[in-house]
């Protein structure tokens, strides 16, 4: 498996595989390729990866730059990440968000923030932070990564393109 940043034309392909890997989700609204594209389309993909196995993209993972009420800067979200589903349970989700993650952190991002499962990403390090809320989000399934000692207190918002529905 190759984790690499996109191509152009990488774009169908990234596509494909987050329409499949959201597909069957009862959580999903089935934007999220819509939110990718419009990330792109805005220049707010501060990361997007690819995994990569015998030339087929089975793996994609974006982070944008969030904002915090506090004023807080540098901190980015984590998401969508997609992985085939045939393609489960093989390390490529860990592998695409340990890369990201390493990414930002030579970037000079303060954190990362996401919505997802805690059981899950808690092996990344993530939690969550009661001083940090996004609202309409249950706060059990908020979390963050700070990658220092400093939390931000406040209310975090996704980049617009998150709003994206076609």
């Amino acid at each position: 498996m190759i984790i690499r940043k996109e191509l152009i034309s990488d774009i169908n392909a990234i596509s494909d595989v987050t329409i499949a890997a959201f597909k069957t989700l009862a959580i999903s609204q089935n934007t999220e390729q819509f939110i990718i594209n419009a990330l792109r389309s805005a220049n707010a993909l501060t990361i997007s990866l690819v995994a990569e196995i015998e030339n087929e993209i089975v793996g994609h993972i974006a982070f944008s730059p969030v904002t915090i009420s506090d004023g807080s800067l540098d901190w980015h979200g984590l998401g969508p990440i997609s992985v085939l589903p045939r393609l489960h349970k093989q390390g490529i989700g860990k592998s695409l968000v340990y890369e990201g993650l390493s990414l930002l952190r030579n970037l000079g991002s303060k954190g990362c923030v996401l919505v997802g499962d805690p059981r899950y990403y808690k092996r990344f390090g993530f939690k969550n932070y009661p001083q940090l809320i996004h609202e309409g989000i249950p706060q059990e399934v908020f979390l963050a990564l700070p990658f220092n000692e400093e939390v931000p207190e406040g209310t975090v918002e996704f980049h617009k393109a998150f709003l994206a529905c076609g």
